[in-house]
């Protein structure tokens, strides 16, 4: 379903009470879209199978432009960071709702730009070592 929108999921984390995704859009549409796509559908979904109206969610999702590769690596690294900064973990390798294990080469899975990891760092240790370096 992300080719219909032209938009690559790059790092994303399912916290108990809040979610992160970075989003790259390759196209036209706004890969803002595709968040308030997927929550809208999934609140529809809910509220019809409880009986439930109105929303689920607290806040509306942020879309923010990402105008440079520190600043990239940096939403990467704090996205994968935040189940042991909120205190749910003491290791990001014990959180298996983001895709940090990918990431690391822990765990095979589709949502993750291996080219994009490579280019930026020598080995999944590297990365390891960069997600540390903020907690």
């Amino acid at each position: 379903w992300c080719d219909r929108y032209r938009v690559d999921i790059w790092a994303y984390c399912l916290m108990p009470n809040h979610y992160h995704f970075l989003i790259r859009q390759d196209g036209e549409t706004p890969a803002g879209l595709l968040p308030q796509r997927v929550f809208n559908g999934y609140t529809k979904a809910y509220n019809h199978r409880y009986g439930n109206r109105g929303t689920l969610f607290e806040r509306r999702f942020q879309a923010k432009q990402i105008e440079s590769d520190t600043h990239l690596l940096h939403l990467c690294r704090y996205i994968h960071a935040n189940p042991v900064k909120d205190g749910f973990v003491d290791d990001p390798d014990d959180w298996p709702y983001s895709n940090y294990l990918e990431w690391i080469g822990k765990r095979d899975g589709s949502l993750v730009d291996h080219t994009f990891v490579q280019t930026h760092f020598q080995n999944p240790r590297s990365y390891r070592t960069f997600v540390l370096d903020i907690i």
